[in-house]
């Protein structure tokens, strides 16, 4: 979580561009640097300027998602489901701040757990490396359901965000929620 994105590291480039690979197969990248990226949601030509407080965390999970759940990542970033909203969040970008979110709602900044929601993950990440990446998923599609039930528009993105920091902490507290697959909404994922 500590780590920046620093687009001059070898493995922070070579992770922006598997995240290309992975969301265009086949389709060549013109430069770390370059109009593309636009297409995939970033605010503008060079990705990096967008990671800002959520860090190369946040490329971790676009990456993972892309890769694990690679039906519901294009579903998403196609805006293929629903009835679109004439101005939608841009996916990248939303993703950066999903991260973010669950940064803030698991209080991963404090030295101890302050919050019962955050030593509830804490068993969760100690039983499975990748629950942090498995909770961001879960909560982009919860976040794009909610975008769609509320006919939402880019205006009302951090609204969105809010509820949907509200559903997951709701699911990560019931009493049969062991594990990150056992939340309700984990079945939206494909």
């Amino acid at each position: 979580m500590k780590v920046y994105f620093d687009g001059s590291r070898p493995d922070h480039q070579e992770a922006l561009r598997a995240l290309w690979s992975a969301t265009y197969p086949g389709k060549e990248l013109h430069g770390l640097i370059s109009d593309q990226w636009k297409e995939m949601g970033w605010q503008g030509r060079d990705p990096s300027t967008d990671f800002r407080g959520a860090g190369f965390i946040s490329l971790e999970n676009l990456l993972f998602f892309a890769k694990t759940f690679s039906t519901s990542f294009q579903c998403l970033l196609k805006k293929q489901g629903g009835n679109r909203s004439t101005w939608e969040y841009p996916f990248a970008v939303a993703g950066v701040n999903i991260t973010f979110m669950i940064m803030q709602m698991l209080d991963l900044d404090a030295l101890k757990p302050r919050t019962f929601i955050r030593s509830v993950f804490l068993q969760m990440l100690s039983e499975n490396e990748w629950a942090f990446d498995l909770l961001y998923c879960v909560a982009f599609v919860v976040m794009d359901k909610q975008w769609l039930e509320k006919n939402a528009t880019y205006m009302e993105f951090n609204e969105v965000l809010k509820s949907t920091r509200t559903q997951l902490e709701r699911e990560l507290l019931m009493d049969d929620v062991l594990r990150i697959e056992d939340m309700p909404s984990f079945t939206l994922l494909c």
